[in-house]
């Protein structure tokens, strides 16, 4: 696979990786920090923002006095165009990961585990997903067409459905799983399995922490594909999806107690679909820079959050 990812660059990504999930998990994820305040949370999703940004700075210089500076720029923006599809769309996977908390009662005091482990499992889970995909890439071309179609279906399908936490307990893994799985009645604090008289059980618990990883993979089929419309390099889609999905916990506390607020943004997100499956269908006829890519996307984002403004000021009004 090309790539510009050298042995330096990879390397330096890893022990970034390495040292801020060190950071996350022992001092944010320690017990007694069993959640995070709203101000916490936007500190810390300032945090990782800011380090994806200075990541993308060191890169481009790296790529400036290495392979010069056209080059360092289109990759550079490559990233970060990769990096705002890529965090938008794990606004969605925040609000599933709300709604499973909430149809399985979970406090939010117990949330912290499900999220440490949420978060490792969807750093394994898409690296090896995007090794695979770029190879496949590589390998057939014509993926490409088959991943533009598949988005621009996910798009509409996401504009058009409607979002029902109380339906999560009839849908059949999870009724499958509950019949597999000898589980106990309640949640046991922040424990997965417990033994009582001699026999091990699970608990609701481990069922949310199942799904929670089954919601990574389902998002990752879409957000995937939707940084190969922008590029194939196996180094920029892995690098812009992880500092994606490092701040997700951060994101998650964030939106908690504000998500319902943002019932516009599902919406927003399907037309960034729609746009960028248009884009992977047409590339044979019309390509279209990376650097409108990204204004594309950033407007789309920004025009629906002013609408959900606008829409949440007139029902403020109307309540009031």
């Amino acid at each position: 696979m090309n790539t510009v990812g050298t042995p330096l660059l990879w390397g330096s990504f890893a022990v970034v990786v390495v040292i801020m999930l060190a950071i996350d998990l022992l001092l944010q994820g320690r017990r007694g920090a069993h959640t995070m305040t709203m101000k916490q949370a936007a500190a810390w999703s300032l945090v990782w923002v800011t380090l994806s940004l200075l990541f993308n700075a060191a890169f481009w210089w790296y790529l400036t006095g290495t392979a010069g500076r056209e080059v360092a720029d289109a990759q550079a923006l490559a990233f970060l165009t990769g990096y705002l599809i890529e965090k938008a769309l794990a606004v969605d996977n925040v609000f599933v990961w709300l709604m499973l908390f909430s149809y399985f009662a979970v406090p939010a005091a117990l949330q912290r585990r499900v999220l440490i482990y949420g978060v490792l499992g969807a750093i394994v889970l898409r690296t090896i997903m995007i090794f695979a995909g770029s190879w496949l890439v590589t390998q057939f071309s014509w993926l490409l067409y088959i991943f533009g179609a598949f988005l621009l279906f996910t798009g509409i399908k996401m504009a058009l459905a409607k979002e029902d936490d109380s339906a999560i307990g009839d849908k059949p893994l999870v009724r499958w799983l509950r019949s597999r799985m000898r589980m106990t009645d309640k949640i046991e604090g922040e424990r997965f399995f417990v033994r009582k008289n001699g026999v091990l059980f699970t608990t609701p618990l481990l069922l949310v922490l199942i799904m929670v990883e089954l919601s990574d993979v389902i998002f990752a089929v879409d957000s995937i594909p939707a940084i190969f419309a922008v590029t194939t390099d196996p180094f920029i889609v892995l690098t812009s999806n992880l500092f994606a999905i490092l701040g997700l916990r951060a994101m998650y506390f964030l939106l908690a107690n504000v998500a319902e607020r943002f019932t516009m943004l599902k919406y927003g997100l399907s037309v960034i679909l729609v746009f960028i499956g248009v884009k992977m269908l047409i590339v044979d006829f019309f390509h279209i820079p990376i650097a409108i890519s990204l204004g594309i996307v950033g407007g789309i984002l920004a025009l629906t959050l002013i609408i959900n403004a606008v829409v949440n000021y007139r029902n403020d009004q109307k309540t009031s």
